[in-house]
């Protein structure tokens, strides 16, 4: 797999200094985790699964979570559950008779450990393409998050996707979203007991997700597409707390950013995108396209996630997706700074390549290797390469 793998040689050299890696199932984790981009979540009660899984891989999604949560009605989960496997098992055979056919990274997001499961089980052979389950509701006071791990392990035991035997690693990505944690008088020991749970079983875990719809509702919360998550004071200041406890430079997961919940609504307020990029790359109907799809509000959140230590985010509609990645790609700016901190071993601050900023090596060197972990996974953009750029060659 390969971020922009849908442009061909000539585009890819025209708008990359340093190509997006390949990156395999058995690929490092942090890199991996790096490389989860926009995470498309597809109810897993909806029809021809299988199909629009191989339909949005072939569009650029590197990464699916088939969900048997809050997407479904509760009276519709045990077909859910039984679509989904059978949607595993067809893409499997899919994989088996094509297999150049090119597919994402899959997560399955389930209610209990028992189904947890009993998914493992139904999916047979297609376990094989599984690389997770997401866990919505994460916490760990109860007792509620190690019935998870236990069940992982007893899948990993009996299918060895413990890495063992090679191929890939079943994981769990946990969705910070429980109520213990959201009120205040619960916050700090609740992700106390997160952090203790995820370095416990830190092999096991892919990246921490955070789930903005849940840390909502507790206030009655909605925020409309005019606004970001950041406009929200009591989410944002969750979103501080979680990047606080699991975002640490000497040990952090990768977290990644809200769901962004809107496309193609009438809006209110200005549009939160500045003319003169598309005007100088000669994308003004680019640019019309956004708004009317809403997608300048997501543009203005994913540059915020980045601002606050997040990487990735979850999406629920395909158009998101070409935007997420677009604005994961590292500019050639970013790139020099990074090399040049990292190559100055010896600390000291000096002026950037581009003349524009000082470069702190020892303070800017946890930032610096984010960065290159970035490059790796998304791609470094060529000097004369904007994010408008990006966006049109994704979104073509």
């Amino acid at each position: 797999m390969r971020h922009f793998a849908f442009l061909d040689d000539s585009q890819t050299d025209q708008l990359f200094h340093r190509r997006p890696q390949e990156i395999s199932v058995d690929s490092p984790a942090p890199l991996l985790a790096a490389f989860l981009g926009a995470t498309l979540y597809c109810p897993g009660d909806r029809p021809a699964i299988a199909d629009d899984v191989i339909k949005q891989a072939s569009r650029g999604c590197v990464s699916m979570v088939l969900c048997l949560e809050d997407s479904i009605a509760d009276s519709a989960v045990d077909g859910a559950e039984i679509n989904v496997a059978e949607a595993i098992r067809a893409l499997h055979r899919t994989a088996t008779d094509k297999p150049d056919t090119a597919l994402p990274l899959l997560f399955v997001r389930v209610r209990t450990p028992e189904q947890m499961l009993r998914v493992a089980e139904s999916c047979g052979a297609g376990l094989a393409l599984l690389s997770g389950f997401v866990v919505p509701k994460f916490e760990n006071e109860t007792g509620y998050a190690e019935g998870f791990f236990v069940a992982l392990r007893e899948i990993q035991r009996q299918s060895g996707a413990d890495g063992s035997r090679g191929g890939q690693r079943l994981r769990l990505m946990p969705i910070l979203e429980s109520p213990n944690m959201i009120h205040s008088e619960t916050r700090t020991s609740a992700l106390a007991s997160i952090r203790t749970i995820l370095h416990d079983n830190r092999e096991d875990v892919l990246a921490a997700r955070i789930g903005a719809t849940d840390l909502s509702s507790a206030f009655g919360l909605r925020r409309s597409r005019d606004l970001t998550v950041y406009d929200v004071k009591v989410v944002a200041s969750m979103i501080s707390d979680i990047v606080n406890v699991l975002g640490r430079s000497d040990d952090s997961f990768v977290i990644t950013g809200t769901v962004w919940e809107h496309y193609e609504t009438e809006r209110i307020l200005r549009p939160q995108l500045r003319m003169t990029p598309f005007v100088e790359a000669n994308e003004r109907e680019l640019r019309h396209r956004l708004m009317l799809g809403g997608l300048d509000g997501l543009i203005r959140e994913i540059s915020l996630d980045q601002a606050n230590g997040l990487l990735g985010k979850t999406v629920i509609h395909p158009t998101h997706v070409s935007v997420v990645h677009a604005l994961s790609v590292v500019s050639h700016e970013e790139f020099l700074d990074a090399a040049v901190i990292l190559d100055n071993v010896g600390g000291g601050a000096s002026a950037s390549p581009y003349g524009n900023k000082m470069n702190e090596a020892k303070p800017h060197s946890a930032w610096a290797h984010k960065t290159m972990l970035r490059a790796d996974a998304f791609g470094v953009a060529s000097e004369s390469t904007t994010f408008v750029d990006l966006l049109e060659a994704s979104m073509r």
